[in-house]
């Protein structure tokens, strides 16, 4: 299955599967921006439908970021949009991301987030669609799309709407007025802080983050498969019910927001001054 993807590669672990997310910065350096959102739900699909897998684990290759947008700066670089303003690239970039949710929704077994660092935009849309969360203490946690670049080092300098999973997600995480500080201000968070507030499960040390996650593995295969899936499928239909509300017109809002940059004359490269 390694062989099908560029941007993430996944271990088999017996019946548990590791997704490991690469970095979108080094992306654009590759020349593969387009190919994370359009492959990560294709992944999980493939992994929903083997039936020899009982449980996935979500995280990122490199200790420090799970997964984050690409840096501020690298939106100055030739090829930085990958795509976002054509609507053939939006498209994919967009449908990926409307697929990855779906799936890990669907999906019938458990999703953990191992949340190796910090996850921002996207990664941390991904994160909160998992059934478990799980992340190092110290790992900043933000939707960047209106940070426009506040967010150091992540983001692009300008606004977009948040609609890669945050505007569905995040209002059933917090309150009205907390979801809209978060998604319209781009508050940053640590993963200390949202574990303080229960939205998610364990903020552990570094050192710590395999034996949770382990730990939590462990307990899942013990379960039953049928009643597991059953049970995640019956608790899922309110979250389901809300990407069903939001989700689509969250993201074409933003390939709205890309596509008016295309219409301004911004086409793979983006002066700012």
């Amino acid at each position: 299955m390694n062989d099908e993807f560029n941007s993430l590669r996944i271990e088999r672990r017996g019946p548990v599967a590791v997704v490991q997310m690469f970095n979108l910065t080094e992306g654009i350096h590759a020349g593969r921006t387009l190919d994370f959102h359009w492959e990560i739900g294709l992944a999980l699909g493939r992994l929903r439908d083997a039936q020899d897998v009982r449980v996935v684990v979500l995280t990122g290759v490199a200790d420090g970021e799970f997964m984050v947008s690409p840096r501020t700066d690298s939106y100055k670089e030739s090829g930085a949009l990958g795509g976002h303003n054509d609507p053939k690239g939006s498209w994919k970039i967009f449908n990926g991301i409307i697929r990855a949710h779906q799936t890990l929704i669907e999906m019938e077994k458990p999703v953990i987030a191992r949340v190796n660092g910090d996850a921002a935009g996207f990664g941390q849309s991904l994160m909160f669609g998992c059934d478990f969360i799980v992340a190092r203490e110290d790992a900043r946690i933000a939707d960047i799309h209106m940070a426009m670049g506040d967010v150091k080092p992540y983001g692009p300098p300008f606004a977009l709407v948040p609609g890669d999973g945050g505007a569905s997600l995040i209002p059933l995480y917090m309150s009205p007025p907390l979801a809209k500080e978060y998604l319209m201000l781009g508050k940053e968070y640590s993963a200390a802080e949202l574990a303080e507030w229960r939205l998610i499960n364990y903020a552990v040390p570094a050192d710590k983050l395999d034996s949770v996650v382990d730990g939590l593995v462990e307990k899942l295969l013990t379960k039953p498969a049928l009643a597991l899936a059953w049970t995640k499928r019956a608790v899922n239909r309110r979250i389901a019910a809300q990407h069903n509300l939001t989700l689509d017109a969250a993201a074409a809002y933003e390939m709205v927001n890309f596509l008016q940059w295309e219409r301004q004359g911004y086409t793979q490269t983006l002066e700012f001054e």
